[in-house]
């Protein structure tokens, strides 16, 4: 067999960050783009607090995601903080991933347009629920953006459906440098168990309640022991803002705090593989959102 009939192909690896305003779907995608759930995902919008990295390792190449909080107008110290991860992962990145909704878009936010200007990575605009549109609504769409010059590709996707992601990967790993790979190959993020396992329970915190409660909830892990042949234990305290919060959150007998447990415990067990005793706590942080030092205590 000649050469030319089995070339071998280059390894390709780097870093891909997906960006763009809160509850476009970015945790969607990268889980897709993962074939398995990392990040956590809700209807609610600023979801998403950290950047989260995840790692889709092949024979010949290794993509490292980068998700991250939305970009939006910060109105108080941690999502200043959740907007300057996002502005810190961009510029990390070999490429950038900017996700824009096709029932709703923009191309006249000047601010991002400005940031992404200002960056040396290749940039892809992936236009996400595509499903929900006409195809005559979003061919103009596209041309639009393309009048930019700013995209080194345009891809129309549906994150939910997972409609668009092959194309979506196969020109990824075109744009992404060769290399030798970062990780080991049986790694899929840089994060401990204890993160995946706080995240899990502020998600059920954003589906079982309204209004402000979500987004003024802090998980943090007290306590995290492994039990060969017996259910691991975990303690985990909820931080919330006022004392009217707690209440909320516990609800009438306990009850919601309860359903809350039960389904963060099964879906934590769903992750790690291994059965758990899960303990919920609720405690108050005055004004925590606004207090750097709280914020850095909270893990943010």
């Amino acid at each position: 067999m000649n050469a030319e009939s089995n070339p071998q192909k280059s390894f390709r690896v780097g870093y891909a960050a997906i960006v763009g305003k809160p509850n476009v779907g970015k945790s969607t995608l990268m889980n897709r783009l993962l074939r398995q759930k990392l990040a956590i995902v809700s209807p609610k919008p600023q979801t998403t607090r950290h950047r989260i990295l995840g790692i889709l390792n092949g024979r010949d190449h290794q993509v490292i995601f980068l998700d991250t909080p939305g970009l939006m107008h910060p109105k108080y110290r941690l999502q200043k903080n959740m907007v300057k991860t996002a502005q810190k992962t961009m510029k990390e990145a070999d490429l950038i991933l900017m996700m824009v909704e096709a029932t709703g878009v923009s191309t006249n936010d000047e601010n991002v347009v400005h940031m992404l200007n200002t960056l040396k990575a290749q940039k892809f605009l992936l236009v996400n629920k595509v499903d929900l549109v006409q195809k005559n609504r979003l061919l103009p769409l596209i041309e639009n953006f393309q009048e930019m010059a700013l995209f080194q590709e345009i891809v129309p996707i549906s994150a939910l459906r997972s409609d668009g992601l092959d194309l979506l990967l196969s020109l990824i790993l075109k744009y992404l440098p060769e290399g030798e790979p970062f990780y080991p190959p049986d790694m899929v993020s840089d994060e401990p168990e204890r993160f995946f396992v706080s995240e899990i329970i502020r998600e059920q915190i954003f589906i079982h309640y309204g209004e402000e409660i979500p987004y003024s909830a802090a998980v943090q892990i007290e306590t995290f022991e492994e039990k060969p042949e017996h259910k691991d234990y975990i303690r985990a305290i909820v931080n919330v803002e006022r004392d009217s919060q707690k209440g909320i959150i516990i609800g009438k007998g306990g009850q919601t705090l309860k359903k809350v447990g039960i389904r963060a415990r099964e879906n934590i067990e769903q992750f790690l593989g291994r059965p758990v005793f899960l303990e919920l706590d609720v405690r108050v942080k005055k004004n925590w959102r606004k207090n750097d030092s709280l914020i850095k205590r909270m893990g943010y």
